[in-house]
């Protein structure tokens, strides 16, 4: 890195300095404060944690606080823990040289902006009393964030095509998980990961498995089996790591470790638990024989439910067959027919109504016509007499002597001349 000699930056009012990290510019730094603050906010958030060391130095003061120096077992690492109230007086019967299990929440000094842990709770490690008092602290701990819900559990699949396995090197669980599987469902595929299942190893050998087997997309189930042993064996997975690992897998996850009366908080955290290796064999895949059991009778429901349903149509369809509208078609038509017989003779009626009823008004008006016919005055023994042009003379001075006259009688016309007209 080029380092820069600049003048030395005037103090910038608080609402001038920048929000983020990474606004901050050679003009515009952060105040040391400012940048110890954040670091506080930052560790605030994060989460209490347990951890397991070495004491090398401790400080128990009256005033009812403590200071000690925290040593890794393996490496040369280590960090402060402080704290106050119960945990002083709790650690206060701890020397130097002594192993202990610390719960607490990490904590920034601003004033020096240094890092430590304070505590809240403190165990001796090696005594069974105490590490039992440590997972169960844990366990309420987890507990009261919902890791162990029974709405986070995830439904194992009924027919596994792959199961993924986590246990010991050449353990017997490893055998009896697989044996007991292949002969109940003999299709099935193993993915085996080997880890050790105690020791100070064991946390990490199964955290990194359970990642590695719930990234694999041909894994359809994880099993963790291991067999019995103490109480100090299986401690192993009550790490806090290899639970919230498991609680996070997508997978479901079946434990059997340790025998049915062994627990620990994997267990709690697993979709499933099997008491034993051999029972997470039965659990997490169904027995052929017994599925085949239940193919046939089904097959049987079907065959029956199928036959009876042709039946029923087969007496449907003879009964469709047996109906007279089939054996005599021709009964189809009667309604038909009777319909059209009934409309003819309701024509034939009305039509001869109609013809007698014209026919008496011809027969009025004929009667009508007759009465006001000429031919009926000519029956009577008048006559017409009309002029030469056709028009009939009303009056005897329409005419003159010596013209042409036509007088029709009731049978047959005249022609005659006037002779002589009289008023």
């Amino acid at each position: 890195m080029t380092m820069i000699d600049m003048p030395n930056p005037a103090p910038q009012p608080a609402q001038e300095l920048p929000r983020l990290a990474r606004d901050t510019t050679v003009d515009r730094p952060w105040p040391v404060a400012v940048l110890s603050q954040k670091f506080h906010d930052a560790v605030d958030r994060w989460p209490t944690v347990w951890v397991t060391g070495q004491i090398t130095q401790i400080n128990a003061r009256r005033a009812g606080s403590v200071y000690l120096t925290l040593r890794d077992d393996f490496e040369d690492v280590a960090m402060e823990v402080n704290g106050f109230g119960q945990f002083a007086a709790a650690a206060s019967v701890f020397v130097q040289g002594d192993r202990v299990t610390i719960h607490g929440r990490p904590n920034l000094w601003m004033k020096r902006t240094s890092l430590s842990l304070r505590g809240d709770a403190i165990v001796r490690v090696g005594a069974g009393g105490s590490l039992k008092a440590q997972i169960d602290q844990l366990r309420k701990t987890l507990k009261g964030e919902g890791l162990f819900d029974a709405e986070n559990k995830v439904p194992l699949p009924e027919f596994p095509h792959c199961i993924g396995l986590i246990c010991a090197p050449q353990a017997r669980a490893e055998g009896d998980v697989i044996t007991n599987v292949r002969l109940r469902w003999p299709v099935v595929d193993f993915k085996v990961v080997h880890v050790h299942v105690q020791g100070e190893q064991c946390p990490g050998d199964v955290i990194a498995a359970l990642r590695q087997l719930d990234a694999d997309p041909d894994v359809d189930v994880i099993i963790v089996a291991r067999g019995g042993g103490s109480f100090e064996d299986l401690i192993g997975f009550s790490d806090e790591g290899v639970v919230r690992t498991a609680a996070a897998c997508t997978t479901p996850i079946i434990t059997a470790v340790g025998h049915e009366d062994d627990w620990t908080l994997i267990d709690l955290v697993a979709d499933l638990r099997a008491s034993t290796p051999t029972d997470a064999a039965k659990k997490v895949v169904p027995d052929v024989h017994e599925q085949m059991q239940l193919i046939e009778g089904a097959r049987r429901q079907m065959t029956l439910r199928l036959e009876g349903r042709i039946a029923g149509e087969v007496r449907l369809v003879e009964g469709y067959a047996n109906r007279p509208s089939l054996t005599q078609p021709l009964t189809m038509l009667e309604p038909y027919q009777r319909f059209v017989d009934d409309a003819r003779q309701r024509m034939d009626i009305g039509l001869r109504r109609m013809v007698d009823y014209e026919t008496m008004n011809v027969e009025k008006l004929r009667a009508s016509l007759t009465a006001l016919s000429p031919q009926s005055t000519l029956d009577r023994g008048y006559a017409v007499v009309q002029d030469a042009d056709g028009h009939v003379l009303t009056d005897a001075a329409n005419t003159r002597a010596g013209g042409d006259i036509t007088v029709t009688l009731k049978h047959g016309r005249l022609t005659a001349s006037v002779t002589g007209t009289e008023e």
